[in-house]
């Protein structure tokens, strides 16, 4: 195909996905496990909050429920979907002429039993993405988008999916080409990604989980909270950068948990005068600083 039609049918395509999203509610429907999961974790705040003086309608807690919704459906709809299918595409057509090499060459999963790609995939899946958190934070242009996600000064559910749309495309870019090589197919990310998102809803919910020993493991508020922490340890430009697992931040000695956290101050340096609003937030990092 060529590059315009892969941009028509990536246009047409994701309308007529989204229109079957919110119309055909299913087990395999990513609109309705984001409501259902969100409804869940946000009860869970109300009956057992950890913040008990933090109100339930929290400070910019309608901005965040708007950020759910962009990142994970308005997005690809407004162009992110054409644009990372001709990339796809272009990747693809790369590796297969100039490389030599197309999914499965390396790794082939298909033989394997189901637990053990679904483990693989969700291993490799998070240390990319443990890896990519640590670059938007140590690269200065990376991490003025990604102060987006560090503006928020009240932890909620919903503060999970408040990101810039550039870091999306950050982590796509990154990981797809290794994830690629292995062959998974979307059923596979399907069940990996709400895996994920179950995880990173409970990582900024106002709840107090306590994993016991699991915590070395997987990620939790009360180690995530202090990656919010507006003071960092001396020299530190992050903390605790787990995805879904906390297990890489042991490992490379990024973890940091002195104590629970609870009522710490969130943000950064300033964050009080950081522009408030989708639109004002989205055209941040584009200015000069």
């Amino acid at each position: 195909m060529t590059v315009l039609e892969i941009i028509e049918q990536a246009y047409t395509g994701y309308a007529r996905y989204l229109w079957h999203e919110v119309t055909h509610p299913s087990w395999h429907n990513y609109f309705y496990w984001l409501i259902g999961l969100s409804l869940a974790v946000w009860a869970l705040e109300i009956i057992l909050p950890w913040r008990k003086k933090q109100p339930v309608i929290r400070k910019d807690f309608w901005l965040d429920a708007w950020y759910m919704f962009f990142n994970f459906f308005v997005f690809s709809l407004i162009g992110y979907a054409a644009v990372s299918n001709v990339v796809v595409h272009w990747v693809r057509t790369f590796a297969a002429d100039a490389l030599g090499i197309s999914a499965f060459d390396i790794f082939d999963v298909r033989v394997w039993p189901w637990w053990a790609q679904m483990l693989t995939l969700f291993l490799v899946r998070d240390f990319i993405q443990w890896n990519v958190h640590r670059l938007l934070h140590k690269v200065p242009w990376l991490w003025r988008f990604h102060q987006v996600h560090h503006s928020v000064q009240q932890m909620g559910f919903a503060a999970h999916l408040r990101f810039h749309w550039m870091e999306t495309v950050v982590y796509r870019f990154i990981e797809y080409l290794p994830l690629a090589l292995f062959g998974f197919s979307l059923t596979d990310f399907f069940a990996v990604h709400i895996f994920a998102l179950t995880i990173g809803h409970l990582n900024h919910a106002n709840i107090d989980l306590k994993y016991g020993p699991l915590r070395y493991i997987l990620n939790n508020p009360r180690m995530h909270i202090w990656h919010h922490a507006k003071t960092l340890p001396e020299g530190a430009v992050g903390v605790n950068y787990g995805i879904s697992l906390s297990i890489w931040d042991y490992l490379f000695g990024t973890a940091y948990e002195p104590a629970s956290g609870r009522d710490i101050a969130l943000g950064f340096e300033d964050v009080e005068r950081y522009p408030h609003g989708f639109f004002r937030q989205m055209f941040k990092p584009f200015r000069k600083p």
